[in-house]
């Protein structure tokens, strides 16, 4: 490929040439950049810059020697390191190869993105554009151009301006390098296929440029303006155009939509697709090609995508895949009269195979060998931690207002302190997002303040309701204390004055006011206990003593006490007890329990009515019942009446001889005992309550 340009207007041309070849890279750049997450934004630009840094530095050094040096058996250049041009036309000629290296070694940052070291990557440019493109070139396009010295050359392999030298060259490198560094965090995780790229229309501008650039890739390959130059450009544009439609479509027959990645792949497909033949096919194959080539930038994808390798910017499917395809189609629909072999388009497609499989071996296998060894002597990838932060600022340090909005945001999760509003950099691309956050912010702030008063005020009140609590208790234990002894005492007189030990009274009046004190202060004493009973259990020191007990018994003195209240009531109080039941449980308990509960059905349940105390064995222990045919009562009452101090108003005139402690201490006593309390009743019919006691209560019931 090399020439010794004759003409200044040739000179010209191919310096026009260079400089559209190089506004490629700011195309390169500009579609990585808007392809990736924004986190990673600077970090694909950075390494775009410094890729050709070094790409320019090593070609120049060794890599133009290497690639067009004097051949030696047609594997290497030899000679022209550190390039000194002797003439104008042998400097214009290494420039514009410089940038055609340049070129294949960009093309690798887009397919490594959002993970690779910097470093790592500056390593990986250095052997990409020394060591991996040069010997290729030197193969392909090395010597005079009816002159070849490269082994491929003078096999007749064509390759017009780089489908393979270049593009399929620098996609075998960047499939290498994405086998080694795996997939990006997330990426293939769960039903997540793909990342939104943070700006595709600046990478619809860099496909822009890329384009133009074309221009120059291509109709700078003549180098020299000839009437070939307009038809290649023509070429060049057709394929490109057609290579997006294709992409278009098929994107919307699989989406129902024109994925904006799709279309902007598929151009750039088609424009690799014509590269090798643009000067050698008709205008209609250069059509046909550039749409097979935009379709294979999808399928492409897709396969990627089942196999799980992860190419940030689809550079795979755009450079490696349309770049054989293109150098196949070279030999199927090329003009014969630019081919070697002419007519003979099988030998010249094995042809074609042969320097595409040699790419592969050298790109993908030399290149996979020095990648695992930069992996081994410096890892590729980045930290996890790094990835997730993003590598703008892992990487580089570098601010952006939506890294510094996602920083602000995060030390507020971690502190969950509002108080302070994230920065709002104005006129920024996040402006509204920050603005908007800190009015939620305040919002959480001031729900966070009112609540954290709340729960002051609820402690407060809390604290004085234990307090009030234990007042009661206090005041209910010592007030039972204080009123049992004189209670006491009255009962004591009363009954001695009923059975007249000094001598008879006399009239028989004081007989029966003396029974009647006697009643009364038994009364009285009852409700005392009840009030003692429910300020110790409130207390928790109501001390439960477990024993086994027979329970007929201790049925038959509840009832033995009770039926004479029942009889007087007019009603009618029966027990059934299986014999020889025995329950372990605290006999004290137990009798006010059934003291209570009797006591109440008796005293609920009209002159004709009837109560039942049953008690059975069951698998879970022993079931007490005690139905009565009384009053009844719906649901919202059973749960008042569970209450302590509460009376219900179906007989107000009954209920307020009691204090209305009954049930509520039996429910408490039998959930000391361990067992369950269950009450079904219902108005006018009667009520039903159920006590399963445990057969062996646990150590912590006592």
């Amino acid at each position: 490929m090399r020439v010794l340009l004759d003409d200044r207007i040739d000179i010209l041309w191919v310096i026009a040439a260079t400089t559209l070849v190089f506004v490629m890279q700011a195309g390169f750049a500009c579609v990585e950049t808007g392809f990736v997450r924004a986190k990673n934004s600077i970090n694909v630009a950075v390494k775009n810059m410094i890729d050709f840094c070094v790409a320019g530095a090593c070609f120049w050094l060794f890599g133009y020697g290497l690639a067009f040096g004097s051949s030696w058996g047609g594997w290497i250049g030899t000679n022209e390191f550190a390039f000194q041009h002797d003439t104008l036309r042998e400097g214009v000629f290494f420039l514009f190869m410089l940038m055609f290296c340049g070129t294949a070694t960009t093309i690798v940052s887009g397919a490594v993105a959002e993970r690779m070291r910097y470093g790592s990557y500056v390593i990986l440019s250095l052997l990409m554009s020394g060591f991996i493109y040069p010997p290729f070139v030197h193969w392909a396009w090395g010597g005079m151009p009816n002159e070849p010295t490269g082994w491929l050359g003078r096999l007749g392999f064509v390759d017009f301006a780089g489908s393979t030298v270049v593009h399929s060259v620098g996609g075998w490198m960047a499939l290498a390098a994405i086998l080694v560094l795996k997939p990006r965090l997330g990426r293939f995780a769960g039903t997540t296929t793909g990342f939104t790229g943070s700006n595709l229309a600046l990478s619809t501008l860099g496909v822009f440029l890329l384009w133009f650039g074309w221009f120059g890739f291509n109709g700078g390959s003549a180098l020299a303006l000839t009437d070939r130059v307009p038809y290649i450009v023509v070429n060049t544009v057709v394929g490109g155009c057609v290579g997006g439609l294709t992409a278009a479509l098929v994107s919307m027959a699989l989406f129902r939509q024109t994925r904006v990645e799709l279309l902007l792949n598929g151009v750039l497909a088609g424009l690799v697709s014509v590269t090798a033949g643009c000067n050698a096919l008709p205008i209609a194959a250069a059509a046909l090609v550039g749409s097979i080539g935009g379709g294979l930038s999808i399928v492409g994808a897709h396969l990627l995508d089942r196999l799980k390798i992860d190419d940030a910017v689809g550079a795979v499917p755009v450079h490696l895949f349309a770049g054989i395809w293109g150098t196949v189609a070279v030999a199927l629909f090329g003009d014969a009269q630019f081919l070697p072999h002419g007519d003979n388009r099988l030998y010249q497609a094995l042809i074609q195979l042969l320097g595409i499989a040699a790419a592969g071996l050298w790109a993908f296998g030399g290149g996979l060998l020095l990648v695992l060894l930069v992996n081994r002597v410096m890892p590729l990838r980045v930290s996890e931690d790094a990835e997730r932060l993003g590598l703008n600022i892992a990487e580089h340090g570098a601010r952006t207002a939506i890294g510094d909005l996602i920083s602000a945001m995060e030390s507020h999760r971690r502190n969950g302190d509002f108080r302070t509003g994230v920065p709002v950099e104005p006129e920024s691309d996040v402006e509204l997002i920050a603005r908007q956050y800190n009015r939620v912010a305040a919002r959480i702030d001031d729900e966070i303040g009112a609540r954290a008063a709340a729960i002051v005020e609820l402690a407060r009140q809390r604290r004085m309701a234990d307090e009030a609590s234990q007042a009661k208790s206090a005041f209910l234990a010592n007030m039972s204390h204080e009123l049992r002894t004189p209670l006491n005492a009255i009962i004591g007189f009363a009954d001695l004055l009923g059975h007249e030990p000094f001598g008879p009274i006399g009239d028989e009046r004081y007989r029966d006011y003396a029974n009647a004190i006697k009643t009364g202060g038994n009364h009285l004493l009852s409700l005392v206990n009840d009030l003692l009973d429910l300020a110790k259990i409130e207390a928790g020191r109501f001390d439960v003593q477990l024993a086994e007990w027979d329970l007929p018994t201790l049925i038959g003195e509840v009832a033995e006490l009770l039926d004479r209240e029942a009889t007087s009531k007019g009603v009618v109080l029966n027990a059934e007890v299986d014999d020889g039941l025995r329950v372990v449980t605290d006999h004290r308990a137990l009798r006010q329990i059934l003291f209570n509960l009797i006591g109440n059905a008796i005293k609920f349940t009209a002159a004709g009515g009837q109560v039942r105390v049953v008690a059975r064995g069951v698998t879970a222990g022993v079931e007490l019942t005690i139905v009565d045919t009384g009053c009844g009562m719906n649901t919202q009452d059973i749960k008042r009446a569970l209450e302590p101090f509460v009376q219900l108003e179906q007989a107000p005139e009954i209920a307020r001889t009691g204090t209305g402690l009954g049930l509520a201490v039996s429910r408490a006593l039998v959930d000391m005992l361990g067992g369950r309390l269950q009450i079904a009743s219902e108005p006018g019919v009667g009520t039903r309550i159920t006590i399963t006691l445990p057969a062996h209560p646990l150590p912590a019931a006592a």
